[in-house]
């Protein structure tokens, strides 16, 4: 039986999954909201549907059921979880299903003043998004438990990659050095999200929850700095944290410090990242004239 992935939300991370299996001969298929991205991916030989919480999911249903593999990255709302408030019963039924995944956030553990969490460790989050997400993987896992659907849960750190991240900003102008003394958060490379759904993927267990993120949390002021040096720029000035005009988003990691350890991707899935801290990652951002 030829493998096929169906993603909800074919976005900045699911694209990389995608293309990596479509090299090895899978049939891929996903969900956009807007028409010209769904032209976009239908260009790149991948079906594409609309889906978002006004409607789609009577299309999708019948596509589900001979799907092997399915990833969800689309993020919970005021109004639930979009695609089991739509989708859960023909996901359940889907008899094919080898592998689920869910991509979560390590802002479900909140702020621990620099200190390490795990995967056991208590989930305290400190937005009105990161609580979304918890009751969202809550939901999957408890598809997992009653239902038997294959789900594993994906805990990612602050995305970064090609056409996203310090460098670009530094080249922009918009690169800030937030001054906010032992504050520390992790990141990970989209590659290195791929790599571990891969993992995970050739070797399911299903209700598990992983860490993905590098080996090295770090400050991010530190990130910049290293970024303005790879250019040979002066790093920004510090600016302090009430000052900075930052986006929701961006404020919300800052406001979360702590260290994630990524023990288990490691020790169960094998995995060896591509680029273990920050440097690394961005030293092949740059010689790619990212």
């Amino acid at each position: 039986m030829r493998k096929s992935l169906f993603c909800f939300g074919l976005g900045y991370s699911a694209m990389v999954l995608a293309a990596r299996l479509i090299a090895r001969g899978w049939r891929v298929a996903g969900t956009a909201r807007d028409g010209e991205r769904i032209d976009e991916l239908r260009a790149l030989g991948i079906e594409a549907y609309a889906f978002s919480t006004a409607g789609g999911a009577a299309v999708i249903a019948p596509r589900l059921g001979g799907v092997t593999h399915v990833l969800s990255s689309i993020p919970p709302g005021e109004q639930g979880e979009p695609v089991l408030d739509a989708l859960a019963v023909p996901l359940c039924e889907a008899a094919s299903l080898e592998w689920v995944g869910y991509l979560s956030t390590t802002g479900v553990y909140g702020t621990r003043d620099g200190g390490w969490v795990d995967e056991s460790s208590e989930l305290k989050p400190s937005s009105e998004r990161s609580r979304r997400r918890v009751e969202a993987e809550r939901a999957w896992l408890r598809l997992q438990r009653d239902a038997g659907l294959p789900v594993h849960v994906f805990r990612l750190a602050g995305i970064y990659g090609p056409g996203r991240n310090v460098i670009k900003a530094v080249r922009a102008g918009t690169a800030k050095r937030i001054d906010m003394t032992g504050q520390v958060f992790s990141r990970i490379h989209v590659e290195d999200i791929a790599s571990v759904l891969e993992a995970s993927i050739a070797q399911p267990n299903p209700g598990a929850i992983y860490n993905v993120c590098d080996d090295e949390p770090a400050e991010p002021a530190r990130v910049v700095a290293y970024a303005c040096g790879l250019l040979g720029r002066p790093a920004p000035p510090l600016v302090p944290f009430a000052q900075a005009d930052l986006s929701a988003m961006a404020r919300s990691f800052y406001l979360d410090n702590k260290r994630v350890s990524n023990r288990r991707l490691h020790e169960e899935l094998g995995v060896s990242l591509a680029y273990p801290n920050y440097k690394a990652g961005l030293d092949a951002l740059y010689a790619a004239g990212e």
